[in-house]
């Protein structure tokens, strides 16, 4: 089996980095190398450094190209990450009128749990009023799984005490070990594919929440930039918009006011 010599795997990163806007860096070439040594021998490919050649070269169809995207995007989440946020957001809503349309976007929603957590905290707070939840992401095989709402069931660890009883089903049989979000639940979720990087979707509506959370950290300032002010044509004027604790847009001089830590508004 060979190893990623130096200039397939900057070939690769740039590809990655042309189509997704993300800059993988070098502490990545393990990830890089594990994740496609595979996918070159399903393929029929066993020397991953030609492998990469033919990708770079556009050599394989578009389903092999979108795979390889799917392949290098890091997708880590779980149920109510960052906690605070859904504590902000419960009191927010408390101050809305309870028929107010609520419509909330999971701007890169991996595969699910982020959209699936706030749809759980709705339906519990807001039971008879009107919402709406849109989840996007770049790669296609994660929002497979997020329309699934399939999940290893070690994933409920982290909801709050009774959700899991509410708003999931436990699997039987072969789908031991596993927990289903309701199909009430995913009804009100929608999920599709999208590219933070390119024109929006023209249907996605205006939000009144918005979450953009840990994936900023992947891409430079000007990139940052491009893609806060792509999602802010999607925010309502009194919207709010949640960014990872770990990130910070006050470098990015974006017309923003920070409400509360990683929470902001429209100055």
């Amino acid at each position: 089996m060979s190893q990623l010599s130096n200039q397939a795997f900057v070939a690769v990163t740039e590809f990655f980095e042309k189509v997704s806007g993300i800059r993988l860096a070098d502490n990545k070439r393990a990830l890089v190398e594990g994740r496609l040594q595979k996918l070159a021998q399903e393929c029929g490919e066993d020397d991953i450094n030609v492998f990469i050649q033919r990708v770079v070269r556009r050599d394989f169809d578009e389903r092999v190209l979108v795979t390889v995207i799917d392949r290098l995007t890091t997708n880590e989440t779980y149920f109510f990450r960052e906690p605070q946020h859904y504590e902000d957001l419960t009191r927010r809503m408390e101050r809305m009128h309870p028929q107010q349309d609520l419509q909330v976007w999971s701007a890169a929603s991996s595969t699910g749990e982020e959209a699936y957590s706030v749809a759980m905290l709705m339906a519990d707070r807001r039971p008879t009023s009107p919402w709406r939840i849109h989840g996007t992401d770049l790669s296609t095989s994660v929002v497979r799984t997020a329309q699934h709402g399939m999940y290893p069931v070690d994933r409920g660890s982290r909801l709050p005490a009774g959700y899991l009883k509410r708003f999931c089903l436990r699997g039987e049989g072969p789908y031991e070990g596993q927990l289903l979000v309701k199909r009430e639940l995913r009804q009100r979720v929608n999920f599709r594919a999208a590219n933070l990087m390119r024109d929006l979707p023209s249907d996605l509506p205006q939000f009144d929440v918005i979450f953009l959370r840990n994936v900023l950290i992947y891409f430079d300032p000007p990139a940052k930039m491009d893609i806060v002010r792509r999602v802010l044509t999607k925010l309502k004027q009194d919207g709010v918009l949640y960014i990872g604790h770990a990130e910070s847009l006050t470098s990015l001089n974006l017309p923003l006011k920070m409400v509360e830590n990683a929470v902001y508004q429209h100055a």
